[in-house]
């Protein structure tokens, strides 16, 4: 079901980047920057900002797909102006990379959740993207690593913190400090992806998922990011605390009675976030 209402990111100009709206509550985020396997060009950088600063405040938003256009999902950054800059300082070198990270890293601030689709290679700072979504899918075939020191550089965009919260500090270790890439049944093992799908299947599942997303209650799927987010609480009276006050909150909204009276009736439930 395709939404035909009016959202404020219509009006949006892009580069490199597609917003997409296949049904309602779903948002499309496609890299669109085949030739260049996805890089993260400055103008994709700028699309990205401006996109999620207009989803944080969408109230339609129920869900947010993140993947690549053509066989890649995101190669990572564009380093060729790195290259070209042999002698600039750390200061100046430090200003733009963290602007860099923080744009790209603005996902995290989108209260709902979001799926990175995993279509092809996510190769860096690509893979950095993928680990910042709350959940991972990958086509099979799509080759995913963190290769920053075999070109001679530290990691970046939070690797060494999304990467060990996502595979453990031991495969994290093992991935950084050789830079070797995974795939399929590996990438599943190690909890990099929580899926790798075959190719005809992969658009589809990763839809039918977010319409499922869509189709909750949004209260208490927003609540319930919140609680996971950055590994979860800290310990198990933290989540006692946090459950004792968000379950509450959930069991007062109209949404609540709505979900009873679906599964009484046996029909799809419609929530409406109040």
């Amino acid at each position: 079901m395709t939404s035909s209402a009016t959202h404020s990111t219509d009006d949006l100009e892009l580069t490199h980047l597609r917003l997409e709206r296949p049904a309602e509550g779903v948002v499309r985020l496609v890299l669109d920057n085949p030739d260049m396997r996805n890089a993260m060009s400055d103008e994709m950088t700028a699309s990205w900002v401006a996109a999620i600063d207009a989803l944080a405040v969408d109230p339609t938003v129920r869900v947010v797909v993140v993947t690549g256009e053509g066989t890649a999902f995101c190669s990572g950054g564009n380093t060729s102006w790195i290259a070209s800059e042999p002698d600039a300082g750390v200061d100046r070198l430090r200003t733009r990379m963290m602007a860099f990270y923080r744009a790209w890293l603005s996902i995290r601030r989108l209260e709902v959740p979001t799926i990175a689709a995993i279509n092809g290679p996510a190769i860096g700072a690509g893979l950095c993207l993928a680990l910042a979504c709350d959940i991972r899918y990958a086509q099979q075939g799509a080759r995913m690593g963190a290769p920053f020191v075999k070109l001679g550089m530290h990691p970046g965009m939070a690797g060494t913190h999304l990467l060990p919260q996502a595979v453990g500090l031991a495969a994290a270790r093992d991935l950084l400090l050789t830079g070797r890439v995974v795939q399929d049944e590996e990438a599943v093992h190690l909890g990099l992806v929580s899926r790798v799908l075959p190719e005809a299947t992969f658009v589809d599942v990763v839809q039918e998922t977010a319409e499922g997303i869509a189709g909750t209650a949004p209260i208490p799927s927003r609540l319930t990011k919140v609680a996971l987010q950055d590994g979860g609480h800290a310990d198990f009276e933290a989540a006692l605390q946090w459950e004792g006050l968000a379950q509450p909150v959930t069991l007062a909204t109209a949404d609540l009675q709505e979900g009873i009276r679906a599964a009484t009736e046996r029909r799809p439930a419609r929530f409406e976030g109040r």
